[in-house]
């Protein structure tokens, strides 16, 4: 077994994964480092295999993870391909399996089953709970322009990633305003919402903790647009109920950004199926005051290439600390350790920021 860091950046099983959690610029720096970075090839991914090359990175085949070395830390975003039973290497991605969210159990089982371990992106914090590599301000951006362009109609479906400049020019065309709530607008999502609304011509309302924690219902009815970025680390009351929608509001449009429809940390019970690329939008309720709802788990997608750079940045530096002791590391694997004793329904592992929540991917 070698001695020498090795990362190996697997391809992304979901077939509208387009970022990566690595960037060509950023890998080269590791290769500097003597770190040795594999690339695996993706026809999907926003940067091209041959930037990598240049940038010192060895190459293999999609899917070739599972018969990397032992010692290799494998990298993604999203979700494993579920045909491997047994999980030997760790891993360092979006797992989404310490809430008690749906397929928790069976996701740790399988690292279990194999001595793997999971370095879960969502945990990788400063000691005061605060996350160091999010994907945040641009999930933010994204749900908010997503809910703006449907609001005006001008939402094309199947979704299509793009760049920033494209879909800014689409926000500033004239259009249909309104009124729009940011709830966690001061975390990095809920500052994507707003400057996206913003750029969009609406000035949106700003809640975060002090406004969430003494709810105003009504308030929160009384505006057009519903922007979501809050992901609980617990059980607390919800933000918005079925009952809610069936009175009387103005709400016509959830945004929800934080999609943690399945843990019981969810804060808008008023669905249970996450929107996707080619069907962005879904009916909450019909009739003469309808509601729709746009919920989509990999909003930053859609901006690849300004999203990856912008993670990869916060990332590549912490990577380089994996063969030390670094007490972030450590925290990533303390919380693995918890969520397998707790069998994935651990809650207070969970980071947050302050006493309830922090702010959304």
């Amino acid at each position: 077994m070698s001695d020498k860091l090795h990362l190996w950046m697997r391809a992304e099983s979901r077939p509208s994964e387009r970022r990566a959690p690595l960037v060509p610029e950023d890998a080269a720096l590791l290769v500097s480092q003597g770190i040795q970075v594999t690339v695996e090839e993706s026809a999907q991914r926003a940067f091209a295999l041959d930037d990598y090359i240049s940038a010192g990175c060895h190459t293999a085949p999609p899917g070739a993870w599972d018969e990397a070395p032992a010692e290799a830390h494998i990298l993604g975003l999203k979700e494993l391909p579920s045909d491997c039973a047994s999980l030997t290497h760790r891993h360092i991605y979006f797992g989404h399996a310490y809430k008690g969210q749906s397929g928790a159990c069976e996701l740790l089982g399988r690292f279990t089953a194999g001595g793997g371990t999971l370095l879960d992106l969502e945990y990788l914090t400063a000691d005061t709970g605060q996350r160091l590599a999010a994907f945040g301000y641009w999930a933010g951006y994204v749900g908010a322009a997503l809910a703006v362009l449907h609001r005006r109609r001008r939402l094309e479906t199947p979704l299509r990633p793009t760049d920033l400049g494209t879909l800014d020019a689409l926000l500033t065309e004239p259009g249909t305003t309104g009124s729009a709530l940011v709830v966690g607008a001061l975390g990095r999502s809920g500052r994507g919402a707003c400057d996206a609304l913003e750029r969009a011509g609406f000035t949106p309302t700003r809640w975060d903790m002090a406004e969430t924690a003494d709810l105003d219902r009504a308030a929160l009815l009384d505006h057009d647009i519903l922007v979501n970025t809050v992901l609980m680390s617990r059980p607390a009351p919800p933000f918005l109920t079925g009952q809610d929608l069936d009175g009387p509001r103005r709400l016509s449009l959830v945004a929800d950004v934080t999609c943690d429809v399945t843990s019981a940390c969810n804060v808008l019970p008023v669905y249970t199926e996450l929107t996707d690329w080619e069907r962005p939008v879904r009916r909450l309720r019909d009739g003469d005051r309808p509601a729709d709802l746009v919920a989509i788990d990999n909003l930053p997608s859609l901006l690849p290439v300004e999203a990856s750079r912008a993670f990869s940045a916060e990332l590549r530096p912490l990577l380089a600390g994996l063969s030390g002791a670094d007490p972030v590391w450590a925290r990533c694997r303390d919380a693995f350790a918890t969520a397998v004793a707790g069998t994935g329904k651990s809650d207070d592992s969970a980071p947050h920021e302050g006493k309830e929540y922090t702010n959304a991917r």
